[in-house]
């Protein structure tokens, strides 16, 4: 279903950014708006209290929703480009990086 929604347009091919930016924000936080912080703010990695990254094993379920935002975030970035424009952007970590 999601992307049956994000071809009814046509893809982000580098033409246009702004006009792309406002619909896909608007997309995604229609989903939850979280998905569009993870992208305003970057990935959320969280930490122990020396700061060591926290292993998915010891995430809580708050966590867990926060680092879930980041990959669909870029999960539907990824959909909404162009082959070209998709390995441009597709090595990255964060959605806000892409």
């Amino acid at each position: 279903m999601l992307r049956e929604l994000l071809y009814k347009g046509h893809p982000f091919s580098g033409v246009n950014y702004q006009f792309w930016k406002v619909r896909i924000n608007f997309f995604m936080k229609s989903i939850d708006r979280g998905i569009w912080n993870a992208i305003m703010n970057g990935l959320y990695i969280p930490m122990t209290v020396v700061h060591v990254e926290k292993s998915y094993d010891e995430l809580t379920d708050a966590e867990n929703k926060k680092v879930q935002y980041n990959c669909v975030a870029k999960n539907i970035i990824t959909f909404a480009l162009n082959l070209d424009v998709f390995f441009k952007v597709s090595q990255y970590n964060s959605a806000k990086e892409m």
